[in-house]
């Protein structure tokens, strides 16, 4: 096994059981009866798309970092720097473009088809950070390669960034609090479960808020920051209108929703859906 591989995997289960743990200890909302289900087929999920980039990609994003690491059109390599800023300065654009490519993934219709697979989770906890379809992950991988070509960062700082996405896809979505002091500080400079919240309500004006991955700052800088969610932090409903709770835990319906009609929202768009915390 590679080293990214290696870091990868370890950072992954290390981060599944702490947030495990904490989720446990401290949840937001009280665990549904589909809990056992939707974490199942979310594994599942995973087995799929891990096979699927498995055959489509032999090579690795540090591989490529390293094999254009010297090339004369990577913009990194056009500014002289020492090792440490370019390690720096790559990680935040490599995040900067994550960014970038949430926001299409939500502005083309054609694409928010497939990433719907995510927002379609009726509840959030740590598995919703690996709800991904298959296409999805295809195209961020190609994204990301594409990235890489372009900005040519150190290895260290592609690898930097894969450890803490990893480890920030399970936070991000925890089903877990925070002491509201503390997470008021630290939404300033990452992404906390909170925040990230809003960007899964149900509501349209949240979903294309709050849609950074790992640094807040680029929601800030680019207008698209929202401090709460439509209905408040307390009656915010997660999901897709539309969209039926049951059906959305299914394995084969995450994998062919990209293919089916979207779903209807609401007859009446002013309703607000009640969810109390702890019911």
């Amino acid at each position: 096994m590679n080293l990214d591989a290696t870091v990868y995997w370890t950072l992954f289960s290390a981060a599944l059981v702490g947030v495990a743990l904490w989720e446990m200890s401290n949840p937001w909302r009280s665990v549904s009866r589909q809990l056992m289900r939707r974490w199942g087929n979310h594994g599942a999920l995973l087995l799929v798309y891990g096979a699927f980039l498995a055959l489509v990609f032999r090579g690795s994003s540090v591989l490529v970092a390293l094999a254009v690491q010297h090339s004369r059109f990577g913009l990194l390599n056009l500014i002289p720097l020492p090792l440490a800023a370019r390690v720096m300065l790559g990680i935040l654009l490599l995040d900067l473009f994550r960014y970038a490519e949430h926001r299409v993934l939500h502005s083309i219709p054609v694409l928010w088809r497939v990433h719907q697979v995510h927002h379609s989770d009726a509840e959030i906890d740590l598995s919703t950070g690996i709800r991904h379809h298959p296409l999805e992950n295809l195209i961020a991988q190609v994204f990301s390669l594409a990235t890489i070509v372009l900005l040519a960062p150190p290895a260290s700082a592609v690898l930097a960034l894969q450890a803490i996405g990893v480890v920030q896809a399970f936070f991000s979505h925890a089903n877990a609090n925070f002491p509201p002091t503390l997470e008021r500080l630290l939404r300033f400079v990452l992404i906390t479960p909170e925040m990230h919240r809003v960007h899964h309500s149900d509501e349209m004006r949240d979903q294309q808020a709050n849609l950074g991955e790992i640094f807040p700052w680029w929601d800030r800088l680019f207008g698209t920051y929202r401090e709460a969610p439509v209905a408040g932090p307390e009656r915010v409903r997660i999901g897709l209108k539309g969209c039926d709770e049951t059906e959305a835990a299914g394995l084969l319906f995450m994998l062919g929703q990209p293919f089916r009609p979207a779903p209807e929202p609401s007859s009446n768009p002013e309703e607000v859906r009640v969810f109390v915390s702890g019911d």
